[in-house]
């Protein structure tokens, strides 16, 4: 296990009776980055992420998470990482600060939770009753009780199913700042959105193994999907314009919108620019890029998995 390096997982198989969740995984998550697990339906993201956690018992392979081993050294691993709790997990009646300060109790350096209540925005309902939270308060005492023990390592796993797009974005926000204060975050998610604009690497499962791991960027370019810029015209227009372009490979015209696809970063630049030289009016302009739901829909496919 390098010096830089926060998990190691080599050869990892779970199973249960005839179903192999997780089948000969082998990945390693660097210190202090994102690190994003994703897929369909019944992949193993969830069977990976306990198993690191210490919470499954893998039928072989070789983990290491700190240095730990997750089952022989739990009680020790337990002091170095969090983990995003359930909401089966929290008593009904519990109030905020009640919640926090029976997990410090649990662990034998904690963190101060008034200052996890301040920093999570969680001073307006630390009186609350926990079933009286809103889904985005419930998420921000979730991550509250994860980083009560001052993790190395933070486990998320669907931390923003169910929240509004608002509340989401706020929890980007706070899993930011958790990686920023030099903690390693592992997370998964369903949302190709979330992995894109958090994640330092991704890894898609799909049946229990790994089909990619990478940068959300390099995952994009390995597509080599087209670029497209549409936009609405006033005037005449000629298609041998735009096809003399060599970052353009495709064009369409329907009434007085336009499309033209290439697979060049440069596509944009090279269209804006040719319609101001000729002096045509354009509006409605906008953009269409590959993104990191492309690459899961092309490797994973596109039916729906319950």
């Amino acid at each position: 296990m390098g010096i830089n390096t926060a998990i190691t997982v080599e050869n990892l198989r779970k199973t249960y009776g005839s179903l192999t969740a997780v089948n000969n995984l082998s990945f390693s998550v660097q210190k202090e980055e994102i690190f994003g697990i994703v897929g369909p339906n019944g992949a193993g993201k969830t069977t990976t992420i306990e198993c690191l956690e210490g919470l499954k018992h893998p039928d072989q392979g070789h983990i290491r998470v700190l240095g730990f081993a997750p089952q022989k050294d739990r009680r020790a691993l337990n002091e170095r990482i969090g983990v995003q709790l359930q909401e089966s997990s929290i008593a009904a009646q519990i109030k905020v600060w009640e919640a926090l300060d029976l997990y410090t109790s649990f662990y034998s350096n904690p963190v101060d939770y008034e200052e996890l209540i301040d920093k999570l925005s969680l001073s307006p309902v630390r009186n609350v009753y926990y079933s009286k939270l809103s889904g985005g308060q419930k998420q921000r005492l979730f991550i509250a009780l994860s980083l009560i023990n001052n993790p190395d390592v933070v486990f998320f796993d669907e931390l923003t199913t169910g929240l509004d797009p608002q509340a989401r974005r706020h929890i980007w926000d706070l899993v930011r700042q958790v990686n920023e204060q030099g903690k390693t975050v592992v997370l998964t998610t369903h949302f190709m959105e979330e992995a894109e604009r958090l994640c330092d690497r991704v890894m898609i499962m799909d049946h229990g193994q790994i089909i990619a791991l990478d940068s959300p960027e390099k995952l994009i370019q390995s597509l080599d999907a087209e670029h497209k810029v549409m936009f609405s015209v006033k005037g005449n227009i000629e298609k041998e314009w735009f096809a003399n372009l060599p970052t353009v490979e495709n064009i369409s015209i329907i009434r007085d919108k336009m499309t033209v696809s290439g697979k060049n970063e440069r596509l944009l630049a090279d269209v804006v620019n040719l319609l101001t030289a000729k002096g045509i009016r354009y509006y409605d302009l906008h953009t269409q890029q590959p993104n990191l739901e492309d690459v899961f829909i092309a490797l994973t496919g596109k039916e729906i998995r319950n």
